[in-house]
């Protein structure tokens, strides 16, 4: 019988059992669904954490009492730390006698209200730092100036302000010399950064530094911890730089021979690693689920074919007594099940990816297509089709004829 007719008399089947069907192919598209969705999200995110997480600039790591993620802190490990100080951020500039090339202090503080006039805003980001912010965070400069080290050094009420901030406060006139209020506290802008744009659905540049000194004397250094970042002189020198770093971390904080350290380091590349070890539980516990789903489905699957085998025992018997052969039954049925796996593995697909694709939209991010994950779902489809639809065409195929014709 040739493969188009076997292909007609398999499709009119299922079309003759439409509710069946869907059912079937709704088991395999949820869990098709449920591997797509999530591997997309991944991808998604994935894509994003090369420019999103590598926040710092280059050839630059960073000290800081919090590791950048943390799933759990047994006892509280971490907030029980002693803050990083500013008195030992300087002691740490201090020992690293110029090796390095920059070393930027932070303190970050959000939800401090800024207004200019009548106009107030908020959810800003407030970061006390040094001249060297812009190097350490890869930002650049717009226009006017950085801070300066004497900025730093004599606690000057200067700010450089992100450009939403320049939009929302100055629509139509310059910002730079013009005195706005941190907190009510008055700050003078000098500098405008270049538009970075957004990650994680974060906007970057709602953002305004002033200088750390200022910082603190303004807005108090109770509860507060100084992150270290640093970077070296070239990537030759980088580990070099890092060993050399965190010996005067060590020295700084007072840390004796034999303990460990009661601080953090990362870089963009832990940052990625981190990510990427989280990110591969997520995918374990997603496939693992799905094999769950894929396997309820696929027994699904042979229960509806067994079904149809029986409800359509005498069809059977009149093709076999006009000549079909017992390939011919197997490969229909064979193909009533692949094409009933595949269809809810398409729509699984379809659905997984816009699912994923949302945090794309979320985060102002590219959207991406998992091909490797689709191809990989269809094929996994196509083997449990197979799989689970043998057993009914087979015994579909063994029917005798005689007793398939008898059969009411």
């Amino acid at each position: 019988m040739p493969l188009s007719e076997i292909i007609r008399i398999a499709l009119t089947s299922l079309k003759t059992n439409k509710l069946r069907s869907v059912l079937t192919i709704l088991g395999v598209t949820i869990g098709v669904f449920s591997v797509i969705g999530v591997m997309t999200a991944l991808s998604v995110i994935q894509t994003s954490i090369e420019g999103g997480l590598s926040f710092l600039g280059s050839n630059i790591f960073q000290f800081a009492k919090y590791p950048t993620m943390s799933t759990s802190d047994p006892e509280e490990q971490y907030a029980n730390r002693r803050n990083i100080t500013l008195a030992e951020a300087r002691e740490v500039e201090r020992l690293m006698g110029g090796q390095a090339n920059a070393i930027c202090f932070k303190i970050f503080d959000g939800g401090k209200p800024a207004s200019f006039g009548r106009v107030k805003i908020q959810g800003l980001t407030l970061v006390g730092t040094n001249q060297h912010f812009l190097v350490a965070n890869s930002y650049t400069l717009g226009y006017g100036r950085n801070l300066s080290a004497e900025d730093v050094d004599l606690a000057r009420n200067v700010t450089v302000v992100g450009t939403s901030i320049q939009k929302k406060l100055f629509t139509n006139e310059s910002p730079i010399g013009k005195t706005i209020k941190l907190n009510e506290k008055p700050y003078q802008i000098i500098g405008v950064f270049a538009e970075k744009g957004s990650s994680f659905g974060q906007n970057q540049d709602d953002i305004i530094i002033v200088p750390i000194t200022r910082f603190l004397g303004d807005f108090g250094s109770a509860n507060r911890t100084v992150n270290i970042a640093i970077q070296s002189t070239s990537q030759a020198t980088y580990n070099q730089t890092l060993d050399k770093a965190i010996g005067a971390m060590r020295a700084a904080r007072g840390t004796k021979l034999g303990e460990d350290n009661d601080f953090e380091i990362y870089s963009n590349d832990s940052l990625v690693s981190a990510f990427a070890q989280v990110a591969g539980q997520i995918r374990v516990g997603a496939f693992v689920v799905s094999v769950i789903a894929l396997l309820a489905a696929g027994i699904g699957i042979m229960n509806i074919m067994l079904v149809s085998v029986t409800e359509r025992t005498r069809e059977i018997g009149v093709r076999k007594a006009i000549g079909a052969r017992k390939e011919d039954i197997v490969r229909q049925f064979l193909l009533e099940a692949v094409f009933l796996s595949e269809l809810g593995g398409l729509v699984g697909i379809l659905f997984g990816v816009l699912g994923g694709n949302l945090i794309a939209l979320w985060l102002d991010i590219a959207m991406v297509f998992p091909w490797g994950w689709a191809l990989t779902g269809l094929i996994v489809c196509s083997l449990i089709g197979t799989g689970f639809g043998w057993y009914p065409a087979w015994k579909a195929a063994a029917l005798d004829p005689i007793e398939a014709l008898r059969y009411e």
